[in-house]
């Protein structure tokens, strides 16, 4: 169902009267889930993005509003009768969008100012109402304003619960969005000073999601965030959703790492790049200066083919499994030596439990600022070729970290 009319003021009203009688009805009927307001008119403004979402409050049925801003949310609460006249004096005037879910149909709005007012009818997202209760559930290093990607990404209900079938992929974002709020807490960024984030390969952006939400929402920091993903529709499913949702400083794009071409950036995120796909990655990063680089290795093959079995290894690198976890291991532990040798200082952490995945560590590096000739950085170039002596090593993708 749409109701179009013509770009004029009257036709304007018009939409908008019926898009609040809609949103007065589901308040009335209890079939309300939420309201959303996107688009602003102006980009010197600094409000991006409104949800409303209804609560009890002292034993009276309010409409919670979260205000989003670049560097922080704020709340405000309305009585159901003030609804009505504070939408009206933000359509059209501070927004230009607004969709509002009901449990029977979802009602978007669109007052575009050279086009035709639009108000149509999509089927409902959500069957159930949520939780009326004034707390939101937390979901561990986020807090509640995470819910609205959580759950357009599929992750969990409309009232923070993670679905059955993604509690595994639920639990996985919690612990990297953990790790990586440590990691830039020992960066020490500047209150209000822009954080340029890369996310290469970032598949369907969940991840990505998840460092945007640590920059702009819980650290109240102008984080510039994009993912970029070699699979097209990927990165159309994710910008659809950053689109909707009205996330201005996240975006996705369409390239691969080794084709990458973008400016200086502060943190760099690889995880499981496959082969050297991770040290492409690497490099990328140590070009643009980043001052946090950030790889899950994955798929170790260039290493295990050239590996010489040194003879007091022999014996146990007869067994391919051994050879395999050896190669695995000691691609990784050269990696974090040409990041070293690169002026980074480096950690190694477990992503997740080895029961979920053996690919389950994280490699860190964060930029010291040493001079190329101080005594820690040549001294990581020196085990690194004394290494590759031992196993038989010749060239590696990975001393491409240490070109100028």
């Amino acid at each position: 169902m749409t109701d179009s009319q013509p770009p004029t003021a009257a036709s304007t009203t018009t939409a908008v009267g019926r898009f609040l009688d809609h949103v007065d009805a589901s308040l009335a009927d209890g079939s309300f889930v939420r309201v959303l307001l996107s688009h602003p008119t102006s980009t010197a403004l600094e409000l991006l993005r409104v949800e409303g979402r209804l609560i009890q409050l002292r034993g009276a049925p309010n409409l919670s509003l979260t205000l989003r801003e670049a560097r922080r949310d704020t709340t405000r609460n309305l009585a159901l009768a003030e609804v009505r006249g504070w939408l009206a004096g933000e359509l059209g005037t501070r927004f230009t969008a607004s969709v509002l879910e009901t449990v029977r149909k979802d009602w978007q709005l669109s007052l575009p100012p050279d086009k035709p007012a639009r108000l149509v009818a999509h089927p409902p997202r959500s069957v159930t109402t949520p939780g009326r209760a004034h707390d939101r559930t937390r979901h561990g290093p986020f807090d509640a304003s995470a819910q609205d990607w959580l759950e357009a990404l599929g992750l969990t209900d409309s009232e923070g619960r993670p679905l059955p079938k993604r509690a595994d992929k639920y639990r996985q974002i919690l612990r990297y969005a953990e790790i990586l709020g440590h990691l830039f807490a020992d960066l020490h960024l500047t209150p209000g000073a822009p954080v340029r984030l890369a996310d290469m390969g970032c598949g369907r952006g969940y991840l990505t999601f998840a460092a945007w939400q640590l920059l702009n929402r819980q650290l109240a920091l102008p984080g510039q965030v994009v993912g970029i993903e070699l699979r097209p529709e990927l990165v159309t499913e994710a910008q659809a959703v950053v689109d909707r949702l009205g996330l201005g400083s996240l975006s996705f794009k369409a390239g691969s790492i080794a084709d990458d071409a973008s400016g200086p950036l502060d943190v760099l995120i690889a995880l499981h790049a496959c082969n050297t796909a991770t040290d492409q990655a690497l490099r990328r990063g140590v070009q643009r200066g980043a001052r946090l680089i950030l790889v899950a290795p994955c798929c170790h093959q260039e290493l295990r083919p050239t590996l010489v079995h040194p003879e007091l290894f022999a014996p146990i690198l007869e067994h391919g499994l051994f050879a395999e976890r050896l190669s695995e291991w000691l691609t990784d532990g050269l990696r974090t030596l040409a990041l070293e040798a690169a002026g980074y200082r480096t950690k190694v952490i477990e992503f997740v439990g080895s029961e979920h995945t053996p690919k389950n560590l994280l490699l860190a590096g964060l930029r010291s600022g040493e001079d190329a000739t101080s005594p820690r950085r040549t001294q990581a170039r020196g085990q690194l070729e004394a290494l590759k002596t031992y196993f038989g090593l010749g060239p590696l993708a990975l001393e491409s970290l240490l070109e100028p």
